[in-house]
């Protein structure tokens, strides 16, 4: 493994507030660009792409991992945290990628997976070898199985990807895993585990890297007491702080040591955590003895519908004042279907449990297209993106949203790669339609991905959508999202945000600093805008030019003349 000394971050990237109204735009490595043709994207591909990513208008970008991985959850399975997977490339290829993206005024944030790592990492390696009572199995959470002969799980509790929670090795023993069996749980009460993710955070940073993304940045630290409660037990525990595994207090004990090391960097390295809380539990993650920052998902699981988005706004910019973060906004990212698919569908009932979010019942009947309204799944998509682009704080854009990209529902089971479809016998059809490699171009191999085929089936309609046939067209999704980002620049200078009625329960309007207004439609009937003042004007509109009224499901953002 290759050291380097810390680099220095160059002084045009300093500003240490940049994370609170940043544009981050997310790369999922093996399906952003192919370099060497194995039908596998990598950090050389992501290179090859910088000046498009500068094109965009983005500030950073976060790449999920890229570590070495036997990729049993696209890479959520690390078997190394300080080096690159081989067939992604190399730590001297990650090195240039950041330089690129420095000079061309980009950061790079880089996601960490602290709550467990691959089965195939050495200390789990080292663990299955050393056997019970061994301090290599104090890593990780090992207990004895149930029954005359220990043969049953030591709980019944399931994991997030279906199927059993605790898997047993040959000698008998059990280890928990609250994902797939190939990824195993980290003991965080022992502090090698602490002390080595501190070395982790550190060497990443000294290679330039300017934040990170904390996967299930809530499911760290456990109390694992004799006697554990029964599956119907736990979920009869309150959340609040004591949950034997969610959502603990005492995570924030580590939290507070990654901020400390943060801080010891100029400008500071920033954090985001990924934390799927009750929202007045947000605030602890989001707090600047913490990580700083942390997700909100609630529009990514909203409707399209008026009184949701402000809803979930104003509750939302209220959390963010209450932890002195600025609050991060998302409709796509790599778990969910696409928004572009999820807005021509019909809404999912309030108690859906689909992990696909909003969409299950399409994908599961193999992306009917009785059932989906591609181009009002579009034109919503388009207005939700710029109502979203509006508001204060940052924002996370995944990759191919920039496309106008729809989820890719029909792919063939012996293709698939999620674990969720296998552990769950296809009753969760998984997460593989919204990480299928990227459309470069409208015709070759797979669409310009890379020289030959791609690890994920490429649907014809890809063509239609490919960055070459969208590259120059004004009318295109693409044109949009570079218009958008331009000007998105001058509503930041301030953070507040005032409400304007409307006199319409499907209309939203909003006044941002220096005298910018947006108004989004969401339903169909025009909406009138008569009453602008004479020095304003519609400078961009989701749905084509805007006159004297709003079309049905459009955005337009308004300025006053210069």
């Amino acid at each position: 493994m290759t050291e380097v000394l810390p680099i220095e971050t160059p002084d045009a990237l300093k500003d240490p507030t940049w994370w609170r109204h940043a544009v981050v735009y997310q790369i999922y490595p093996r399906s952003f660009a192919d370099a060497d043709g194995d039908g596998l994207g990598d950090i050389p591909g992501v290179v090859s792409r910088v000046d498009y990513l500068a094109s965009l208008g983005i500030d950073a970008v976060w790449l999920s991992p890229f570590y070495p991985s036997a990729l049993a959850d696209g890479g959520y399975d690390v078997a190394d945290y300080r080096n690159v997977d081989p067939r992604l490339g190399t730590l001297e290829d990650f090195d240039r990628m950041v330089a690129e993206l420095h000079a061309r005024g980009i950061r790079v944030i880089v996601d960490i997976v602290p709550n467990h790592t691959s089965d195939l990492h050495e200390w789990f390696q080292e663990a299955l070898a050393a056997g019970r009572g061994s301090a290599a199995r104090e890593r990780y959470i090992f207990r004895e199985g149930t029954g005359p002969d220990g043969a049953e799980p030591p709980t019944d509790w399931l994991s997030v990807f279906g199927g059993p929670a605790w898997h047993r090795v040959e000698d008998g023993q059990w280890y928990f895993h609250n994902f797939a069996k190939e990824q195993p749980d980290l003991n965080w009460d022992h502090s090698e585990v602490r002390e080595d993710f501190l070395k982790t955070l550190r060497f990443w940073s000294d290679r330039g890297v300017d934040g990170f993304r904390i996967d299930v940045a809530h499911m760290l630290t456990k109390d694992l007491t004799e006697p554990l409660p029964s599956r119907e037990e736990l979920t009869l525990i309150p959340i609040d702080g004591n949950h034997p595994l969610i959502d603990r207090d005492d995570v924030h004990e580590i939290y507070a040591e990654w901020r400390q090391l943060f801080n010891s960097y100029d400008p500071p390295r920033t954090a985001v955590a990924e934390a799927w809380v009750a929202s007045h539990r947000v605030p602890r993650y989001a707090s600047p003895e913490s990580l700083g920052q942390s997700f909100n998902f609630d529009l990514l699981e909203a409707d399209f519908d008026a009184a949701q988005f402000r809803r979930i706004v104003t509750e939302n910019l209220a959390l963010a004042a209450e932890s002195g973060s600025s609050s991060t906004w998302v409709l796509s990212n790599h778990d969910v279907v696409r928004h572009a698919t999820r807005y021509g569908l019909p809404p999912e009932p309030a108690d859906s449990t689909s992990h696909t979010r909003h969409g299950g019942d399409w994908l599961i009947s193999g992306g009917d297209e009785a059932l989906l309204d591609r181009e009002r799944g579009a034109r919503r998509a388009k207005a939700a993106t710029l109502f979203m682009l509006a508001l204060p704080g940052s924002t996370y854009l995944y990759q191919g949203e920039e496309l106008g990209l729809h989820e890719v529902a029909d792919i063939p089971e012996e293709e698939r790669q999620d674990p969720t479809f296998f552990r769950t016998g296809g009753a969760e059809i998984g997460r593989d339609g919204c990480r299928v490699p990227l459309p470069w171009t409208a015709d070759g191999p797979s669409f310009g991905f890379g020289a030959s085929g791609a690890h994920l089936p490429q649907p014809a309609w890809f063509s239609q959508y490919a960055v070459d046939a969208q590259d120059g067209d004004p009318a295109s999704t693409l044109s949009l999202y570079r218009r958008t980002l331009s000007l998105r620049h001058e509503l930041q200078a301030a953070e507040e945000l005032e409400w304007i009625e409307t006199g319409r329960d499907d209309v939203l309007r909003f006044r941002r600093p220096g005298g910018w207004q947006v108004v989004t439609n969401f339903g169909t009937e025009p909406y009138d805008l008569t009453d602008l003042p004479g020095d304003a004007h519609v400078v961009l509109s989701s749905g084509g030019p805007a006159g004297s009224s709003v079309p049905g499901e459009t955005t337009v953002w308004i300025a006053p003349v210069r």
